[in-house]
């Protein structure tokens, strides 16, 4: 679904690391409180009971999400798309890519397989349900009826089915970002061959939801009714709405850059030191004196791309008393992948990479990992202003 920000590691998941925002540790404490009560109603038991049982639902209703994301996670590697990582956070989840889907099916495998991952949820979920309560007891227990009776085996098993039937039609709901929007896009810019007019199509529809999510929001407020409600569908309102604009601008940006390679207007000489370095080699004769500069590529003796040492992680190392530790061993083993991109790829692929927001730049590596240049922010933007059409 939607997703933004830094996060937290929790676990690695097939090398895959999975990261939640603090919101989203928010959000659980949360969702945790509310259900205390409503499962206490349901059960008819002791508050320690209803608490226990709201903990193990919650875990188990981010984890279905977490599910939902490594559907996306896996198709999308079957395309041979690099995953970043997942985080999860304040209205769900989110599977980072390294680049954008390059064809319609592409775009629709990767869409759909979240839910997918999700509907197989829910069938689970319920056909458990029915064969050990029956469908209407079910049901009720899934609707959280007060004196429905279900065990607590049984409230968790209708619960987590319920919540996912809940998110399975809201996350297809044609509108972008979401997965319906995504579908949506790659069935327009299938039937239009053009990926542009498949975005804004899909885009705009997803700025009318985020509208009519806020003005339910609104509506909420103006009828004195639940406040936390309304103020949660206005703020998911406005996400959807601006995230479907950015990805408007975003299309129309890439439709410029059609044809520019990032080998077009990288710097053939970028900044580097071998993996061999110690950290207070690093300090003393490339961070130290006058350079002022924050990073640096490291490579290994045929010059392959290992990550960027940044300053901080060296001064870190060398406070803790290990002068002698290779800059190579700061590094994480998966940081070629966050931290590069192809010579050959198109630039609009460099324009979401995460070092080129943070850093302001983002290395770039032949085939066989080999560092050739570097592409920075600077660079990107006068490319998209030598490409802007002229008002004259």
């Amino acid at each position: 679904m939607l997703g933004g920000g830094g996060s937290i590691q929790l676990v690695r998941v097939f090398g895959i690391r999975i990261g939640a925002s603090l919101s989203w540790f928010a959000v659980l404490f949360v969702v945790i409180y509310l259900l205390s009560g409503a499962f206490q109603d349901a059960l008819g038991g002791s508050s320690g009971e209803a608490y226990v049982v709201a903990v193990i639902a919650a875990i188990l209703f981010f984890i279905s999400l977490l599910l939902h994301e490594l559907g996306h996670a896996f198709a999308a590697r079957r395309e041979g798309i690099e995953v970043l990582g997942i985080d999860l956070w304040l209205f769900g989840g989110l599977a980072k890519l390294n680049r954008d889907s390059q064809t319609p099916g592409e775009e629709f495998r990767v869409a759909a397989a979240g839910p997918l991952v999700t509907l197989v949820i829910v069938a689970v979920c319920f056909g458990v349900s029915a064969i050990i309560q029956g469908a209407d007891t079910a049901l009720d227990a899934a609707l959280l009826d007060e004196g429905s009776g279900p065990s607590p085996v049984e409230l968790l098993v209708a619960f987590l089915g319920s919540m996912n039937a809940i998110l399975l039609v809201f996350n297809l709901v044609p509108a972008f970002p979401l997965d319906g929007g995504r579908i949506a896009r790659a069935i327009a810019w299938r039937v239009t061959g053009d990926r542009t007019k498949g975005t804004v199509f899909a885009a705009r529809l997803g700025q009318i939801f985020g509208v009519l999510l806020i003005g339910w929001g609104v509506f909420q407020l103006s009828s004195d009714e639940d406040t936390v409600g309304a103020v949660w569908w206005i703020l998911l309102g406005y996400l959807i709405a601006s995230s479907a604009r950015s990805a408007v601008v975003t299309s129309r940006l890439t439709d410029r850059l059609e044809g520019i390679r990032v080998e077009d207007i990288m710097d053939r000489e970028p900044l580097s030191m071998p993996g061999t370095t110690t950290v207070m080699e690093a300090e003393d004769r490339w961070f130290g004196g006058d350079s002022g500069w924050p990073w640096y590529a490291v490579v290994d003796e045929d010059g392959r791309f290992l990550g960027i040492a940044e300053h901080e992680a060296v001064e870190a190392a060398i406070g803790q008393g290990r002068p002698a530790l290779q800059v190579r061993e700061l590094l994480d083993e998966r940081a070629p992948a966050g931290q590069s991109i192809g010579t050959d790829q198109p630039l609009e692929a460099a324009i979401g990479a995460e070092p080129l927001r943070r850093l302001g730049a983002v290395m770039a590596v032949d085939a066989e990992g080999r560092l050739r240049g570097v592409l920075t922010r600077d660079q990107v933007q006068r490319a998209l202003t030598a490409t802007a059409p002229s008002r004259g």
